[in-house]
């Protein structure tokens, strides 16, 4: 194409855009004829992630970008292209549309680039319900940033968004769980609108609830995504139900049991949920014991979990195959010696009954060393 058909293209293109964005489309000619391709690829940029600028990208990306296209940024060059394919027909046309620029950028100065493109074929097969070559896609992308040294944050934030999509699909919730989390390390969480915040903070929870893997939802709990939760009254029981759990609440669980059935998921792993909680009561009723108390009867068990006294011993079998707790079991005498329960995330409550017992414990220092006084008066003498 030639200069006159590129001026041509560009006049046409800026009738045809928002009033705004006019002068923009007229700088392009001129950054163009400079060959001043980074100031270009920025204000291409800008215009691209201006709504306005939506039923023109296509056209802008196929007959004026890659014409320069081997000059610029790679990276901003397939982020140009995203943009661009958000205005494809349909899901095949965007999946043609990305295979053609991921063999544009796979070069080996510019894998990165090419990584990014992969990641972004991957998600549009996931749209297509085409897993297995959504996963090869992704293995391969994970393989090359194995190697990096150092990567832009949007390369990584795209590749543990649809690696997390990937498992929502396969509903392999623990690893859809710490894919998200790490997501969401990757962004700025006030970048993501309210009702996405929602979303993402309510996928997160049924997964953390209904994952067999995951029994400690720390991380989640100190995430600030999580308050998004509480914006409306739908959905504050559900931060209220993983509170529950941390704190291994059967009370506050019973409560909010009738919210379950409103979630599907939740609703199918109704039994699996009750194991949790009973899990949860039973490692914090030994988490409030001082570590010189922590031999529990069956029956001491029973009382503080509300679990059936046949199933105490394997309640405890269970934590300990977890690794929620370490110790023994005498069945003998039905007592289990509990000598280290798995750390936690603490809510006021727990930090008081944490701060009452460091309260205890050096009371008890104060006394021994009282005693140790009295009864050794000679020694010391």
């Amino acid at each position: 194409m030639n200069v006159d058909t590129i001026s041509d293209f560009l006049a046409e293109q800026r009738d045809q855009a928002p009033e705004e964005l006019q002068p923009l489309v007229l700088e392009f000619e001129t950054l163009w004829e400079r060959k001043l391709w980074h100031q270009l690829t920025n204000l291409l940029l800008e215009f691209f992630n201006h709504p306005g600028s939506a039923p023109q990208r296509l056209q802008f990306y196929k007959v004026f970008i890659l014409k320069f296209a081997d000059k610029i940024n790679q990276l901003k060059l397939v982020d140009l292209a995203l943009k661009a394919a958000t205005q494809c027909r349909d899901n095949q046309e965007r999946l043609s549309f990305l295979e053609a620029v991921v063999k544009k950028v796979d070069h080996e100065d510019s894998q990165d680039a090419y990584v990014f493109a992969t990641i972004a074929v991957a998600r549009v097969k996931l749209d297509l319900s085409d897993l297995d070559g959504a996963r090869k896609d992704l293995d391969t992308a994970e393989r090359i940033l194995d190697n990096f040294d150092s990567v832009e944050s949007v390369v990584h934030a795209a590749f543990y968004d649809t690696n997390a999509k990937y498992f929502q699909a396969k509903s392999d919730w623990g690893s859809y769980y710490k894919n998200a989390l790490l997501y969401l390390a990757c962004i700025d969480v006030k970048s993501l609108s309210l009702e996405e915040q929602r979303q993402r903070a309510y996928n997160l929870a049924i997964a953390a609830l209904v994952s067999s893997s995951i029994y400690n939802f720390g991380e989640l709990l100190l995430h600030p995504i999580l308050d998004a939760l509480t914006i409306d009254d739908r959905h504050k029981w559900l931060h209220q139900l993983l509170f529950a759990f941390n704190r291994g609440d059967l009370a506050a669980y019973d409560l909010l049991a009738s919210h379950i059935s409103s979630d599907p998921l939740l609703a199918q792993h109704t039994r699996q949920l009750r194991e949790k909680i009973y899990l949860a009561a039973l490692t914090e009723a030994v988490f409030r014991r001082p570590p010189h108390d922590r031999a529990m009867s069956f029956s001491t068990i029973a009382n503080e979990t509300k679990v059936h006294p046949d199933e105490i011993e394997h309640l405890i079998m269970k934590a300990l195959s977890l690794d929620l707790l370490r110790g023994t079991i005498d069945q003998v005498d039905e007592v289990a010696h509990i000598n280290w329960v798995q750390p936690k995330v603490l809510d006021m409550q727990q930090i008081k009954n944490m701060r009452q017992r460091l309260q205890e414990w050096d009371s008890s220092v104060d006394k021994l060393g009282n005693w140790i006084e009295g009864v050794g008066q000679d020694v010391w003498a």
